[in-house]
C-alpha cells in the first residue's frame, strides 16, 4: 500500500530509488506495512467526534489504573490520536486491525506483519 500523502509517498519512492539493492525489498515491505498501519489508524478520525468521546470513556475503563489516571489527566484531546485509542475506536466500530491488514497487504506481507508482532511478545 502506498502512503496516502503524496509528499510522504515521494519521500519513500526517493528513498527506495537510492537504497542499496540488497536492502530494497526489506524497506519496500516496511513501507507497505507502515502505510497500511497509518491508513488504518487514520480511519478512526473519520468517526463522529461525539462517538469518539464516548469511546474514550469506555477505553479508559479498560486500562490499568495507573495508565487510566494518566490518560484521564491528559484528556480526550491529547489521547484521540494515540495508537491504542485509535485502534480501540476502529475495533469498536467493527474495523479490526488484523482483518484490515489481511485485506490491505499481500499474503507474504501480512504473514511478516504477524510474525513481527509475535516476536515482540
Amino acid at each position: 500500500m502506498k502512503h496516502p500523502d503524496p509528499k510522504f509517498q515521494r519521500t519513500q519512492e526517493e528513498f527506495l530509488k537510492n537504497c542499496p539493492l540488497e536492502e530494497k525489498e526489506f524497506h519496500e515491505k516496511f513501507f507497505r506495512i507502515g502505510n497500511a498501519t497509518y491508513v488504518y489508524h487514520q480511519r478512526a478520525t473519520s468517526i463522529n467526534e461525539k462517538i469518539q468521546e464516548e469511546y474514550y470513556h469506555e477505553w479508559l475503563e479498560g486500562l490499568p489504573e495507573a495508565i487510566r489516571k494518566d490518560m484521564q489527566k491528559k484528556g480526550y484531546e491529547a489521547c484521540k490520536t494515540m495508537l491504542s485509542f485509535t485502534r480501540y475506536v476502529n475495533e469498536r466500530s467493527d474495523i479490526g486491525m488484523d482483518d484490515w491488514m489481511k485485506i490491505h497487504l499481500s499474503e507474504a506481507d501480512y504473514e511478516f506483519w504477524l510474525d513481527m508482532g509475535k516476536s515482540k511478545t
